[in-house]
C-alpha cells in the first residue's frame, strides 16, 4: 500500500531537481520570421535594392529564407552565414567586420564553421537573450544591416503590442 504514495511523492520531489537539468529557451517561430523577411523585403523594395533574407533560430538553423527576384546568386549562403554568425554569436556581423578590418580586408573565416564578418547579421534580443538572427545578402553590408534592422523593428513593434 505504500507504494503508490511513496512514488508519488518521489515524483513531486524530483520536479525541482529535473528543472535544474533542462533549460527553457525561447526561440523566433515561423510566424515571427515572416514578420521580419516581410518587413525587411519592404525596406528593400523602398531602396531600390533585390536582397536574401534569411532568418534563423538561436543555433543559427535557418527558419525562412526569401530571395527576391533578381537577386544576386551567392546571397541565400552569405546571408545565411550572416544570420547564423549573429545567432550563434549574440552580435551584429558588423563588430566583427570592424575588428577584422584592423588587420586587413578578411571578411569570411573557417573554425569548424563559418564566421562572415561584414556587416547584415543582426542578432534577434528577447528580454537579452538571442532568440534567433537574421541575415541580409545583396546590397552594401551598411545597407544590408539596414534591412536587417528593419526587419527587427517590426517584430518589436507586433512583440509590443501583443503585451
Amino acid at each position: 500500500m505504500r507504494g503508490p504514495p511513496l512514488l508519488a511523492a518521489a515524483l513531486l520531489l524530483a520536479v525541482p531537481a529535473a528543472a535544474q537539468l533542462v533549460r527553457d529557451r525561447p526561440a523566433l517561430t515561423l510566424a515571427g520570421a515572416r514578420i521580419i523577411t516581410d518587413a525587411a523585403q519592404a525596406e528593400a523594395d523602398k531602396r531600390g535594392l533585390k536582397v536574401t533574407i534569411v532568418v534563423v533560430d538561436p543555433a543559427g538553423v535557418p527558419i525562412s529564407l526569401r530571395r527576391m527576384d533578381d537577386a544576386p546568386l551567392p546571397g541565400p549562403e552569405v546571408a545565411t552565414g550572416k544570420a547564423q554568425t549573429a545567432a550563434r554569436f549574440g552580435n551584429s556581423t558588423a563588430v566583427f567586420e570592424q575588428r577584422l578590418q584592423k588587420e586587413g580586408q578578411l571578411r569570411y573565416l573557417s573554425f569548424p564553421v563559418a564566421v562572415v564578418a561584414s556587416e547584415g547579421g543582426v542578432p534577434i534580443k528577447l528580454n537579452g537573450k538571442t532568440v534567433g538572427a537574421v541575415g541580409v545578402s545583396g546590397a552594401t553590408g551598411q545597407e544590408d544591416g539596414l534591412i536587417a534592422a528593419a526587419g527587427i523593428a517590426e517584430l518589436e513593434v507586433q512583440l509590443s503590442k501583443s503585451k
